[in-house]
């Protein structure tokens, strides 16, 4: 087995857009080895062996089993001399045999100091053994014994350990840190210590630990999987962290328990890899982690840093080991989940309690605005598209719950100079069909006499389109259900959505970026669609609804402002600003971690450069299923740059009231998004252009 090279070598040097670890991620691995009982020459090639190929494979950090240079298993041959001295020399010889692998190694082995034992996590790197954390905390109930074999590690501080004539530093008070990958701080925490109320990983992270190895020998009973799974996640979510956990499996003495080699990789709650248990052989599983997600969470978390100075009396005096990493700056591809529609989740259980969720709290929140206003109606625009569709389900099921009849939905449809018989058509039907009130309201007369009364060349029979034609139209029809509010005792539901917003694709003051109370305005659109097909499977509406929402959501997505050209073809809101898909994809990033745009246009490469890699939302019709390349997600990125940062917080800073729904945020001047409205966009133009090929 010949060392390969970690900052070299084999790895094909490209482009820093193109290089995982430039973007901030680091690739980690959790391993388990069959250990051989009482045998550490042998524990320790096993190790090296999957060690070598995961640094193959460009990974930062492996972490193995507890214990796993001698064994768990082996009770009392722990305190024998000949299994100690065995530990260390191979401990010596796995550090020398790892002096050119990239990866940072946690390992576990059984190690004297001061007259006592420790069961330890061996830290090594680059041919070093940087540091050893002993266990803080030792199992003594029912199948555990390790108090009659180890002395537990916590209070031990700022110490040493002499290992091969070397003094190594030595307690739970460790952190690594990579002087040269951002963000990468690594603390560890072994087995029974992630089962205490106070995990000492807990300090750890409030220490700057982004990273939380566990090397692990829990054995297995039922049920014992998920609780270990659940620890997991939850810690890493406490922790805003990312937690590796490597579990004792094949080889392990089955006397009296039994091993099922469970590891798995979480970061901040999400799980990002785990492997299948009760393996025969080595088993390694990898993930990238986000580095800059972590960093920027914790930044935008207040509490974190008020928990971390909070808990400082009770927390140790870091002791901070640094090191270089010297990571490959090469293009080994993006190894974790990265959703195409970052609001939308790919998993069918999860996208239809997320669609339950935000439907509800949509009519939750409007009932509620409904009772304290004292209205007796609902005034809703009723154009035949995705987001105006929505608006007037969530007031019919508002309805409903109010026990009020459906008639006091006053619906009304606008035709003007671009409507389409097809979207008439299918606004009329929905009314009807969901029994609301049903009014047809031609504006354009009306928009005839405002262009003719300000000169306007479309008045004298010029074929004059622009943003004035669209708007009076706009205007007009917000206008109308203002003013028809008034007459009926009711408020103006808000049909915009939040990808609109953020693009500013709202007319200003009388347009769709008005209302009374606005339904929409925390769902991006590409979330609609799929609370649309949610609704016709709930049951809430009758099977005569069904083919008309099917409909709508096979109609092209369009203002229809602007009459249809000689062709047929209409106007087409994603051929003038951009896909939606794209759009929300930085939006989400943008405003949930505020991620550069060079790094938002690397992940929408990851993710949408293979139609046929990773999941796509269930019910997403195939002929929609699309790729983009890097320059098309460049062009795009660059316009919602400008729209974002620089033409339309003014619509925002002023937009009606309306629930948050999504935890990706929402623009509410008043919840997580404030910005000056003259602002400009040069910051991230700029590094758009400097960063991105």
């Amino acid at each position: 087995m010949t060392p390969v090279s970690g900052s070299g070598g084999q790895f094909m040097p490209v482009s820093p857009f193109h290089a995982l670890y430039h973007q901030g991620f680091a690739r980690v691995a959790a391993c388990t080895v069959p250990v051989s009982l009482a045998d550490p020459a042998t524990n320790a090639q096993r190790i090296l062996a999957a060690a070598q190929t995961a640094s193959e494979e460009g990974c930062a950090l492996c972490v193995f089993p507890e214990l796993g240079l001698s064994g768990y298993a082996i009770d009392d041959l722990r305190q024998q001399e000949a299994l100690l001295n065995a530990v260390e020399k191979a401990l010596t010889a796995l550090a020398a045999a790892s002096a050119s692998l990239l990866p940072v190694l946690v390992v576990g082995a059984p190690l004297r100091h001061n007259n006592t034992l420790y069961n330890c996590a061996v830290i090594l790197h680059r041919g070093t053994i940087l540091g050893i954390v002993p266990k803080s905390f030792l199992p003594n109930y029912r199948e555990f014994y390790e108090a009659r074999h180890f002395t537990p590690g916590a209070g031990v501080r700022g110490q040493s350990i002499l290992i091969d004539g070397r003094a190594v530093p030595f307690g739970p008070d460790l952190l690594f840190d990579a002087t040269d990958l951002p963000g990468f701080c690594l603390g560890v925490e072994i087995c029974e210590d992630m089962w205490v109320p106070v995990p000492p990983g807990t300090l750890a992270a409030l220490a700057g630990a982004t990273l939380l190895a566990n090397p692990s020998a829990s054995d297995i009973t039922v049920g014992k999987a998920e609780t270990r799974t659940l620890l997991c996640q939850s810690q890493s979510a406490r922790c805003v962290a990312a937690y590796i956990y490597a579990a004792a499996g094949a080889g392990e003495s089955t006397t009296d328990v039994a091993w099922d080699g469970q590891i798995s990789i979480f970061e901040n709650g999400v799980l990002l890899a785990e492997s299948e248990r009760f393996p025969s052989t080595a088993q390694t599983v990898t993930a990238d982690i986000d580095l800059m997600l972590l960093r920027q969470e914790r930044l935008r978390m207040g509490s974190f840093a008020a928990n971390a100075q909070a808990m400082a009396t009770n927390a140790p005096d870091w002791r901070r080991i640094p090191f270089t990493l010297a990571p490959p700056q090469a293009d080994l591809g993006l190894r974790r989940p990265l959703a195409r529609f970052p609001f939308v989740p790919s998993d069918p259980a999860r996208l239809a309690q997320d669609c339950f969720e935000a439907f509800t709290i949509q009519v939750t929140a409007l009932k509620q605005r409904l009772r304290a206003s004292g209205a007796k109606t609902m005034v809703i625009g009723i154009s035949g598209g995705l987001d105006s569709t929505q608006a007037l389900l969530v007031a019919v099921r508002a309805a409903d719950e109010l026990g009020w009849p459906r008639s006091a939905v006053l619906g009304y449809t606008m035709p003007g100079f671009g409507t389409t018989e097809k979207t008439l058509a299918s606004a009329q039907a929905l009314m009807a069909a969901l029994g609301t009130g049903n009014e047809l309201l031609d504006i354009r007369p009306a928009a005839t006499l405002m262009l003719k009364e300000i000169k306007h060349p479309f008045a004298q029979g010029e074929p004059v389109h622009d943003i004035t034609f669209e708007n009076v139209q706009a205007g007009l029809r917000t206008d109308f259900l203002f003013r028809l509010a008034n007459m009926r005792n009711g408020l103006v539901i808000g049909t915009g959505d939040l990808s609109e917003l953020a693009l500013g694709w709202c007319t200003y003051g009388v347009g769709d970026q008005m209302a009374h109370y606005n339904v929409n305005a925390g769902l991006p659109k590409t979330l609609i669609q799929h609370i649309i097909r949610w609704a016709i499977a709930s049951g809430h509406f009758s099977a005569e609804v069904t083919p008309l929402l099917s409909t709508i959501l096979a109609t092209e997505i369009s203002p229809e402002l602007v009459p249809a050209g000689a062709d047929g073809s209409i106007q087409s809101t994603e051929d003038i600003i951009g896909p939606y898909a794209l759009h929300d994809f930085t939006l989400f990033y943008v405003l949930r971690y505020g991620f550069t745009p060079s790094r938002i246009a690397y992940m929408a490469q990851q993710a949408w450069q293979d139609t046929d890699a990773g999941a796509w939302p269930p019910g997403f019709p195939q002929a929609e299923r699309k790729t983009y390349d890097l320059p098309t997600i460049k062009h795009w990125l660059r316009v919602f740059l400008r729209r974002f940062f620089a033409t339309s917080q003014f619509k925002r800073s002023a937009m009606p009231n309306g629930p948050k729904i999504m935890a990706g945020g929402s623009l509410s001047p008043r919840g997580d998004w404030r910005a000056p409205s003259d602002g400009n966009a040069t910051l991230w133009l700029t590094e758009l252009e400097q960063n991105v090929p």
